[in-house]
């Protein structure tokens, strides 16, 4: 606690403050020194009233704000109705500090500050400082306007039944899209601004009645210790707040859809919104998390509990399933069927490499093209991607490298990996493939079993925010496997999470009363 009250002490020395006087020239100049060799700063001098004697500055930053609200809402008003000021009016510079701050400006947000650091930053966020002469006061005028990018569908995170809009970088877009989706007066947003010369806004949302307080405590405490120089993106601050920076697992969700941040919102959970960046993360995060997509419950029960079979099945495919190739062909080969061994015998004939070297050649080149079909152009890496597999398989295998079924696991491992509704929790296991690639060739399925043991022993012992990685897994409750593999009906899922919330119920049960008439009438009726 000593070393971070010193590095919080020695944070605000840098932010210094810098008071303002009622010299308009003093205070440009200091704003001038500040802002020395910015070339893209406007310094717009004009004067006002009766006799043209009343001096203002507005200061701005071309190409952030919007000019057609600084022209209409600021400009024009100050240099027509303060006309009307007569020059013998006593105390004239304060009159007209009243006439700006309360009745020419109809601007939706006006902030007065006395400290010149302050209203630098106004301006590097993309607002205007208004500056009056005689007046310490400076007023800060909302007229952001960059270009900022439309609201879209998610390019990473494929919708087919759902709401279509995804995050963009514009904090404040970010910050409606989730306010719009929960209208109750105990969402809570705080902001918060990070780094010490990005200066980058970071917004909490929770839901006050729904979330631990220990939880948001905690939030709180490591976003509020993070000592660095920039963030340009919410992975700075996944990075920096996680529990175990070495684990292969993420352990915070990070989502470009709107409706499955307002769905963990409603489960007590956090989520983190920063500027700059079209990903807001959610916390705590667990395995059965990552599994599960906001579509899950737009579709019926029986889908959702197929589709999350499915997805543990393929990433445990991705996973084991060069290991288990292998430890079969290299060691065990007795466990498999004699025709079956056979046939994976001739294929292999002549490849003049062991199981474990022609595994790792096929993965790596699987690997490269993966990541050069993400670099390239969409039109391009497609194409690079589809062909470059057929061309480099079919060429391997006519050259004697590898063999057929190498290239038939590979394909099946490439497909079950693009099952997984979180990347990064695919790239984890990607990872962990050729540890247990390496062991399997090694120790065979002794290796295979060691090594699942020591993931699932890793699972165990990790923890999120103080919530168990395999949460509900590890959990005691019955109730809590409702929303694991197997998704409950929705009126059954009456109950949120207790490992995340305080308040765990969601709803009551809203199982309709189903008449015998509207099915089809009684038995009486169907003899009729």
């Amino acid at each position: 606690m000593f070393l971070f009250g010193k590095k919080k002490k020695a944070q605000e020395n840098e932010r210094e403050k810098i008071q303002s006087t009622d010299s308009l020239e003093v205070n440009i100049t200091k704003v001038k020194e500040l802002l020395k060799d910015c070339d893209d700063v406007v310094y717009k001098e004009f004067v006002v009233g009766v006799e043209q004697k009343l001096r203002f500055t507005a200061i701005y930053i071309d190409g952030m704000i919007d000019t057609h609200k600084l022209n209409n809402a600021v400009l024009n008003p100050l240099m027509i109705q303060a006309r009307y000021i007569p020059p013998e009016a006593p105390k004239l510079s304060n009159k007209l500090y009243e006439l700006v701050r309360y009745g020419t400006i109809p601007a939706s947000e006006l902030k007065e500050s006395e400290d010149i650091n302050e209203a630098i930053l106004d301006i590097l966020i993309g607002d205007a400082v208004l500056f009056i002469d005689g007046i310490r006061t400076l007023i800060t005028i909302s007229v952001k306007g960059w270009p900022a990018r439309s609201i879209d569908e998610p390019s990473t995170e494929a919708v087919i039944r759902g709401p279509r809009d995804g995050f963009v970088e514009t904090f404040r877009m970010n910050t409606a899209l989730v306010r719009r989706r929960i209208r109750d007066h105990k969402l809570k947003l705080k902001q918060l601004r990070i780094g010490r010369r990005s200066q980058t806004d970071v917004g909490v949302f929770y839901i006050e009645d729904i979330a631990k307080a220990e939880l948001v405590d905690e939030v709180f405490r490591r976003l509020k210790s993070i000592e660095i120089d920039a963030i340009l993106d919410s992975g700075y601050i996944e990075q920096l707040i996680e529990d175990d920076p070495y684990s292969p697992f993420p352990q915070i969700l990070a989502s470009e859809r709107p409706d499955e941040a307002a769905a963990e919102l409603y489960e007590g959970r956090v989520v983190i919104l920063v500027d700059n960046s079209p990903f807001c993360l959610i916390m705590p995060a667990t395995l059965n998390s990552m599994f599960q997509s906001p579509e899950d419950y737009y579709d019926r029960w029986i889908i959702a509990t197929v589709l999350r079979t499915i997805r543990y099945a393929a990433s445990l495919i991705a996973m084991v399933l060069p290991s288990l190739y292998i430890a079969l062909t290299s060691y065990n080969t007795g466990i498999l069927p004699t025709k079956l061994i056979l046939s994976i015998a001739a294929s292999r004939e002549g490849v003049p490499f062991p199981a474990l070297v022609e595994a790792f050649v096929m993965e790596g080149t699987l690997e490269l093209l993966r990541e050069a079909g993400i670099r390239l152009p969409v039109s391009i890496g497609n194409a690079i991607g589809i062909v470059g597999g057929l061309v480099i398989g079919e060429a391997a295998v006519r050259a004697g490298i590898v063999s057929p079924i190498m290239v038939i696991i590979v394909a099946i491992t490439a497909i079950a990996s693009f099952a997984n509704p979180s990347y990064n929790l695919s790239v984890g296991f990607r990872l962990l493939r050729f540890s247990l690639m390496v062991i399997s060739g090694i120790l065979g399925l002794y290796g295979l079993a060691l090594g699942l043991i020591m993931i699932f022993t890793h699972m165990a012992r990790l923890k999120c925010f103080n919530v168990p990685y395999l949460t509900p897994y590890v959990a005691v409750e019955p109730g809590d496997f409702k929303d694991t593999i197997y998704r409950a009906p929705t009126y059954k899922m009456i109950k949120r999470p207790p490992l995340t919330s305080k308040n765990v119920v969601r709803m009551r049960n809203n199982r309709p009363v189903i008449d015998d008439k509207a099915k089809g009438g009684t038995k009486d009726d169907k003899r009729q």
